[in-house]
């Protein structure tokens, strides 16, 4: 099959002539298209394989042919079909393929006649991301383009579980570069964050408990202006989702050392992609903390580590204690909702002396557990005094029980002395 190239006196002649930063039209579904039909007769399955998947493509929903991305006359059959003079492109890449998908997607006037939901900048935004600077400076062509993260002719809705950008398929679609090792070499980019990612507690909510909300790639990198958290502040990005232990942070004294440092302040502790699900055992200066990795016990920051340890166990523990004792006599049979109602306070307070550790300071968290401690003291006072009052009805009963016999007994013996 002859090869067609788009020279540069032909593609001057397409952005000058024939407007490329124009629009397509929609070609009506009337007219000949000798795109499909002479594709579709191909044997090479890379030339056969683009008609038979762009039939579940959006843009082909929304009636737009070969020749919106491709250009050439599809009423023209053979190669006149291509010819440059026509403004045919082949296979746009790099640079080239910003302005085909940015002619519509930059266009508000034109993407708001087919989606007015989606935004107008993604070209001016990826221009602005690591992947951009990299084509358009230095001519970077192994950077992800458009067609890397949408696949040409096979581009479906974000919400289509099918789309290569649907949540639970973002990861593997940044894999495909990320992961091989090939390909990122050169880069000094680590290539296992998708396996790291995966072993995560993120991946987990997303991919076992199905919760859509859960942070994948995208939602830490960005989308089309794609550029590593670090650049700004690792805070910053994670502070979209956890506000409160951000607030708590950016406030503390660490945040300054560690901006003094260039510490990535979340990620020190938490990790990057491998974030593990966050549990007390992370708080203090024993196995397992990461407050012991610059901290000694006994000495400044460890004291104070294992002293909000002290305090969140504490109360851990006397909630638990609470909780059983109100299980106890609400199995029993006893009246015990609210008591249950109000201990739930207790949980609460449990989780922000959690989130307050994020301040560092043990005045933080002592505040919100002491009164987490007020409440399961209480709840504890009200599960005795039901126990003993199911003690008391226990013995009232027996008691009750016994006279009741007597009296019975009594009243048999009676008979019988009246009938002897």
């Amino acid at each position: 099959m002859r090869v067609l190239t788009l020279t540069g006196l032909a593609m001057a002649a397409l952005f000058l002539g024939t407007g490329l930063g124009a629009p397509p039209a929609v070609v009506a579904q009337d007219a000949p298209n000798y795109c499909v039909s002479c594709h579709q007769a191909l044997t090479v399955e890379r030339l056969a394989a683009p008609v038979a998947r762009y039939t579940q493509d959006v843009h082909a929903a929304k009636g737009f042919g070969c020749v919106a991305c491709h250009g050439g006359d599809p009423t023209v059959a053979g190669f006149n079909g291509m010819d440059p003079a026509k403004g045919f492109l082949g296979k746009p890449e790099g640079q080239l393929l910003l302005q085909v998908c940015g002619r519509c997607h930059s266009d508000a006037g034109f993407m708001r006649r087919y989606n007015p939901a989606l935004r107008v900048d993604q070209v001016a935004e990826y221009r602005s991301s690591v992947h951009g600077q990299r084509l358009t400076l230095y001519r970077d062509t192994l950077v992800a383009t458009c067609t890397n993260c949408h696949p040409a002719h096979a581009i479906r809705p974000p919400s289509d579980p099918q789309s290569s950008v649907h949540p639970l398929n973002v990861a593997r679609t940044c894999s495909v570069c990320h992961a091989d090792s090939t390909h990122m070499a050169g880069y000094q980019i680590p290539t296992n964050q998708l396996e790291r990612y995966e072993q995560s507690v993120h991946w987990a909510a997303l991919s076992e408990r199905g919760d859509q909300s859960a942070p994948t790639c995208n939602d830490c990198h960005g989308n089309h202006g794609a550029a590593p958290p670090g650049v700004d502040w690792v805070g910053n990005v994670c502070g979209q989702c956890h506000s409160v232990m951000a607030d708590y942070f950016a406030a503390s004294p660490h945040s300054a050392v560690f901006t003094r440092l260039g510490v990535p302040g979340c990620a020190l502790c938490h990790g990057n992609h491998q974030v593990q699900a966050a549990s007390d055992t992370l708080l203090g200066v024993g196995e397992g903390s990461v407050c012991s990795r610059c901290h000694v016990e006994g000495v400044g920051g460890g004291i104070v580590a294992a002293a909000m340890r002290a305090r969140v166990d504490s109360l851990r523990a006397a909630y638990g204690f609470a909780d059983s004792l109100l299980q106890r006599a609400e199995r029993a049979g006893m009246e015990v909702s609210q008591a249950r109602f109000d201990l739930s306070g207790a949980q609460t307070a449990l989780v922000q002396a959690q989130a307050a550790i994020h301040a560092f300071e043990l005045d933080s968290v002592a505040h919100h557990a002491d009164e987490g401690l007020q409440v399961a003291a209480a709840a504890v006072e009200r599960g005795h005094g039901a126990l003993g009052e199911l003690r008391f009805r226990r013995v009232g009963l027996t008691v009750s029980t016994g006279l009741i016999l007597l009296l019975i007994i009594g009243v048999i013996l009676k008979i019988r002395q009246i009938e002897a």
